[in-house]
C-alpha cells in the first residue's frame, strides 16, 4: 500500500504568494517530465479559451481528469503560455513524503487538503484565489489517480461548491465578477514498441506467480492472463474460492466483498455510490482515534489493515473491463501492467517516450445559485461532458512528431 494515509495530525499548509520559484520551475519542468516520468514531448491545445477568461478578469478554476502522477505537473505547462503562475490543490501526503517536497510544492503555488476530513482551511483558501482571480485554480475532481485515460472517474460534488462559493462572494464585489470553470483534458499517448516495452514487465509478474514466461503468446493474451490471476487470488483471500460471472461483476464483488463489513461496523450499513466516495466516507471514520493515539496497539494494526483493505478496493475499481477487449490499445495496455507494476511493488518503471496533449475545454461560467430540482450538478454535468468530448477526440488525434508504434500486439 503506498504512503498515501498519514497517522499524524493534520495541518494545513498555505501556498506561498511570491513569482520567483514558479518561474524558475518553468524552465526545468520539461527537462523534469521526461527524466522523471517519460514525457518527452507535449503539445497545448484551446490555450486562447483561458487566455480570454484572464483578459475578462473572472475567478478561474482548471479541472484536469487525473490519470497519471505528473499530471500536476503537465497542468503547469499551461504557466508559460499564460504568462502567470497557478495555484494546485494537492493532497496533505504529497508534503509529508521528503522535506524537498514539503519546501518546494508550497513555494510553486501548491496548498494541502485533507482527504480524510473536512478541511475548512483548504476550501476556505481556494474560495479566496478564485475570488481575487489573480491566479487560475486547479483542482483535480476525480480525486485520486485513476491511470485509465479513457474513462473518467466519478466527478467530486466538492468541485462545484468550491466554484459556487467564490461565484457568489464575486457576484457581491463592486464591480460584479465572476467565476468559471475550463475543464482540461490531458492524454498521453505512447510512442514506442508496446511489446518490447512491456516485455520484461511481464516476465517479471509471471515469475512471482511462479510461471514459467511464455513470450510467444499474443501480448493482450498475456496481460489478460495476468489480471485475471492476480484477481483470482484476492478472491481467494476474501471469498474462499474464485467467484463466476462476468469481468465487472466480479471487480464489483470483490469491492463490496472489501468495504461491506467495515461500512456495516463504522457506518452502521452498507453505503450506496461510488467506490472513491464509500472510501473516502469509511476512512474519516477510521482514523481519527489512530491519529490521537487513544487506541490500544492491537486495535491499530486492526484498524491499518481495514485501511489497506480501502486502498485494495480503490486499486480494484479503477480495472476498466473494455481494457481488456478486441479494442485495446497500446496506450491502454500500458496503463494496465503499470497499475499490475503499482499494486504488486508500489513503483512504476519509466516507460519512454510519452507525448503529452492537453486541451483547454470551454468556459463553463458557474452560478452564485444551485437549482436543487437537478440531480447532478450543473457545473459538474457539463464538465464531465466537455472532459468526455475532449479525451474521446484526443484519443484519435496522432501526436505531432511522434513516430509510428512498432511491434506486433
Amino acid at each position: 500500500m503506498q504512503n498515501i494515509i498519514i497517522d499524524k495530525p493534520y495541518r494545513f499548509v498555505p501556498p506561498k504568494p511570491g513569482t520567483f520559484w514558479p518561474k524558475l520551475v518553468r524552465f526545468v519542468l520539461p527537462i523534469y517530465l521526461n527524466k522523471s516520468h517519460g514525457v518527452e514531448t507535449h503539445e497545448l491545445f484551446g490555450v486562447e479559451r483561458l487566455q480570454a477568461s484572464i483578459d475578462a478578469g473572472h475567478g478561474i478554476m482548471l479541472t484536469p481528469n487525473h490519470c497519471r502522477p505528473c499530471d500536476p505537473m503537465v497542468t503547469s505547462l499551461l504557466s508559460e503560455r499564460i504568462g502567470r503562475p497557478l495555484n494546485i490543490i494537492a493532497s496533505w501526503h504529497l508534503f509529508m513524503q521528503n522535506r524537498l517536497l514539503a519546501w518546494i510544492l508550497p513555494r510553486v503555488g501548491a496548498f494541502s487538503i485533507y482527504r480524510e476530513g473536512m478541511d475548512r482551511e483548504a476550501l476556505k483558501c481556494a474560495i479566496q484565489i478564485l475570488t481575487e482571480a489573480r491566479r487560475p485554480l486547479v483542482l483535480f475532481p476525480e480525486g485520486v489517480i485513476t491511470r485509465t485515460n479513457d474513462r473518467l472517474n466519478y466527478l467530486m460534488e466538492g468541485t462545484a461548491f468550491i466554484a459556487r462559493s467564490a461565484a457568489k462572494q464575486r457576484a457581491g464585489l463592486k464591480p460584479p465578477g465572476k467565476v468559471v470553470v475550463h475543464p482540461v483534458a490531458i492524454r498521453y499517448s505512447f510512442g514506442g514498441d508496446i511489446a518490447k516495452t512491456l516485455a520484461p514487465v511481464l516476465e517479471d509478474i509471471e515469475q512471482r506467480l511462479t510461471w514459467r514466461p511464455r513470450p510467444e503468446r499474443p501480448l493482450l493474451d498475456r496481460i489478460a492472463k495476468v489480471g485475471l490471476a492476480l484477481l483470482t487470488l484476492k478472491e481467494m483471500e476474501y471469498f474462499g474460492e474464485r467467484q463466476t460471472g462476468t469481468l465487472r461483476q466480479r471487480l464489483d464483488g470483490l469491492i463490496d466483498r472489501l468495504l461491506g463489513p467495515l461500512e456495516q461496523e463504522w457506518l452502521k450499513g452498507k453505503r450506496n455510490g461510488d467506490a472513491t466516495t464509500r472510501i473516502k466516507t469509511i476512512r474519516t471514520a477510521i482514523l481519527p482515534d489512530i491519529v490521537a493515539g487513544d487506541i490500544t496497539e492491537e486495535e491499530r494494526v486492526r484498524r491499518w489493515q481495514q485501511l489497506a483493505d480501502t486502498y485494495l478496493a480503490q486499486q480494484i475499481a479503477f480495472y476498466p473491463p473494455e481494457y481488456f477487449g478486441a479494442q485495446t490499445t497500446p496506450d491502454q495496455m500500458l496503463e494496465t501492467v503499470e497499475r499490475y507494476e503499482e499494486d504488486l511493488t508500489d513503483k512504476v518503471h519509466i516507460h519512454r517516450p510519452l507525448h503529452a496533449t492537453v486541451e483547454v475545454g470551454e468556459a463553463i461560467e458557474v452560478s452564485p445559485t444551485r437549482d436543487r430540482g437537478l440531480e447532478v450538478d450543473p457545473v459538474i454535468a457539463k464538465t464531465r461532458e466537455q472532459l468526455e468530448t475532449m479525451l474521446a477526440r484526443l484519443k484519435t488525434m496522432r501526436p505531432v512528431g511522434m513516430p509510428g508504434r512498432q511491434g506486433h500486439l
